[in-house]
């Protein structure tokens, strides 16, 4: 994914959409989102898991890649490192500069359904 950002579209309580820019990575099966616990993007897949993320190529805007799928898991796990390497390559430092005080940073992975790759 390079430094591109997604948007990744949850569902609210009431069944309206919420969509959040964020980092982004993929492991080679799970597409990775690094967020902190209590989140509104947490809150929302803790509930449904189901998410829409849209990935626009910073270089040509006509190149997209569109996902559905679901979150299959929430874990600690490598979190707290995961979110250090994405700091490295969308910042170049080496240590995430956002993180607030007692910040409990939680990784979701996400289980494509389907994938649709434009590129004119």
């Amino acid at each position: 994914t390079g430094k591109n950002f997604a948007f990744v579209a949850t569902l609210m309580k009431d069944g309206t959409p919420q969509i959040t820019p964020t980092w982004i990575d993929f492991d080679g099966k799970f597409i990775l989102i690094n967020t902190a616990e209590g989140r509104v993007k947490q809150k929302n897949v803790s509930r449904n898991p189901h998410v829409a993320i849209s990935i626009v190529d910073q270089n040509n805007p006509y190149v997209m890649l569109t996902i559905r799928g679901k979150v299959i898991e929430q874990t600690t796990s490598g979190a707290d490192d995961h979110i250090d390497r994405l700091a490295k390559r969308y910042l170049g430092v080496d240590k995430y500069p956002f993180r607030s005080q007692n910040e409990k940073r939680i990784l979701l992975k996400v289980q494509p359904d389907k994938v649709l790759y434009t590129k004119p």
